[in-house]
């Protein structure tokens, strides 16, 4: 019986091992036709990989097609933009031209001054475009842009002082310096012309000269130039080489100054007409000789009072007027 049992034992351990031997001789195929398969995917992937780029080497895919399109049309629409801006650009000037050489004319009105606002904005506003494919045609592109801004800001600016300007033009006409400050007839000499790049002759320096000067007899009548309001009666002292003074506010933006006064008759916060006396000529101050000291500023720049002589001129007596300018010495240290 034992004898039986093992031979029962070795039976069914041969089995196991022709059992198991079945099973590697089957899978070493298998993992042979994967391994095959697999290196076939990798072999295959790579082809197509090195054919895909010599293919977009020499042709363009789809994608880079559609990109290449896109960035056609962003150059032409630029050209487009840019065109525009130019057209806008030419027909702002035309207004600005208008604005300054008729509207503002029309109202007596200087040229407006925007502080800055025709400068180009850093280059650091930029630099963000710097560097790109298309930094020549985005850049200048976003310059223009920003200057017909500039312009459109400042013409509206102007604008908007026209229509304040139109409600109060009444009042205006009146008020802006508008006669000669004293009888033409009274006049001796030759006038002292407005020269902000004067060459002092006493100081020996450039010293501008910011108003004219009317050489005429101590006592001779000054008068105001246009409706305001007394800033400033000094009836005594230097007051910064100007003697005795007289300053206007007009309002608008306009101030005149009487210097050099034998004589002031009016008080700070009179209101004054056009055409009143409120002053009679002299030699205080820094002067050498009778002579009123003429100033009109706007906006606290001094500006040529002869251009608002012309006021009350023909043409033929503005010219003779500019004739008879010269760099005058009525003024001098002592």
């Amino acid at each position: 019986m034992s004898q039986i049992g093992d031979k029962n034992e070795q039976s069914t351990g041969l089995v196991q091992e022709a059992q198991e031997l079945t099973r590697e001789v089957v899978s070493a195929p298998f993992r042979l036709r994967t391994y095959r398969v697999i290196r076939k995917i990798l072999i295959g992937f790579i082809l197509v990989s090195l054919i895909n780029v010599v293919f977009s080497f020499f042709f363009l895919t789809p994608k880079m097609y559609a990109i290449n399109r896109d960035n056609r049309e962003m150059v032409i629409k630029y050209r487009i933009l840019q065109d525009r801006i130019r057209t806008a650009q030419q027909q702002i000037e035309e207004i600005r031209h208008r604005d300054h050489q008729v509207y503002r004319s029309l109202f007596s009105r200087d040229t407006l001054a925007v502080q800055g606002i025709y400068q180009e904005y850093p280059s650091e506003k930029y630099a963000s475009m710097e560097g790109d494919e298309y930094e020549n045609l985005m850049i200048p592109t976003w310059k223009q842009l920003d200057k017909l801004a500039r312009s459109l800001y400042a013409e509206s600016v102007s604008f908007d002082e026209l229509q304040q300007l139109s409600t109060d033009k009444e009042q205006m006409t009146t008020a802006i310096p508008a006669i000669w400050p004293m009888d033409r007839s009274a006049l001796k000499s030759h006038i002292g012309a407005f020269n902000p790049r004067r060459y002092h002759p006493i100081l020996h320096r450039i010293q501008p000269h910011n108003g004219v000067d009317l050489p005429c007899a101590r006592g001779t009548l000054i008068y105001a130039t246009g409706d305001a309001v007394v800033e400033k009666a000094h009836r005594s002292g230097y007051n910064g080489g100007y003697g005795r003074l007289i300053t206007l506010n007009h309002g608008f933006g306009y101030k005149t100054r009487y210097a050099h006064l034998d004589k002031v008759l009016v008080e700070i916060g009179d209101t004054i007409r056009r055409g009143q006396v409120i002053g009679h000529a002299g030699n205080s101050g820094r002067s050498t000789s009778a002579h009123l000291h003429y100033e009109v500023l706007y906006k606290g720049r001094p500006v040529n009072p002869i251009n608002y002589f012309n006021k009350d001129l023909s043409e033929a007596e503005y010219e003779k007027l500019m004739e008879n300018m010269r760099e005058t010495n009525y003024e001098t240290l002592e």
